[in-house]
């Protein structure tokens, strides 16, 4: 039986290659950290507006020491959360 020993290693190769890109997506999503001043000019808002937006735990952020990072797949949801989708004219 040539042909089923060849599809199961065609078939555990597959698995192989999913559980990969499975485990580098999850290692890929929200592992980009960037500085507090980044974020803010990714948002488009006012240093002032910003430390609201800290003050409030608005987004997520980790501080160490006076450094503050922001989770880059926090910036991207709270953009989404706030998306205005485009309307079409009557």
């Amino acid at each position: 039986m040539v042909l089923e020993e060849e599809w199961r290693n065609l078939h555990d190769t597959l698995e192989q290659i999913i559980d990969l890109i499975t485990r580098r997506n999850a290692d890929d999503s929200g592992s980009e950290w960037i500085e507090s001043e980044d974020a803010r000019k990714i948002l488009g808002v006012s240093p002032k507006t910003w430390q609201n937006y800290r003050d409030k735990r608005i987004i997520p952020f980790s501080q160490i020491g006076r450094k503050i990072y922001v989770n880059r797949a926090d910036i991207d949801a709270f953009l989404r959360k706030h998306r205005i989708s485009a309307r079409k004219d009557d």
